[in-house]
């Protein structure tokens, strides 16, 4: 996740553009950026933000 906003606020907004903008799923994305959804939901929800899967977004 190196490659990623190291701020959760700057992470949020980035995860949740690409969701928006280019993939249909968080696993899409995860597998494209080659990134552990684990780790990156845990990430988020340390600083508040949980996964919407219904809506594709963090919230």
């Amino acid at each position: 996740m190196d490659k990623l906003p190291q701020d959760p606020f700057m992470l949020f907004s980035y995860v949740n553009t690409q969701l928006r903008d280019v993939f249909a799923s968080l696993d899409e994305f995860c597998k494209s950026a080659d990134i552990d959804r684990a780790a990156l939901e845990a990430r988020l929800k340390e600083a508040g933000f949980e996964y919407n899967e219904e809506q594709n977004k963090f919230w």
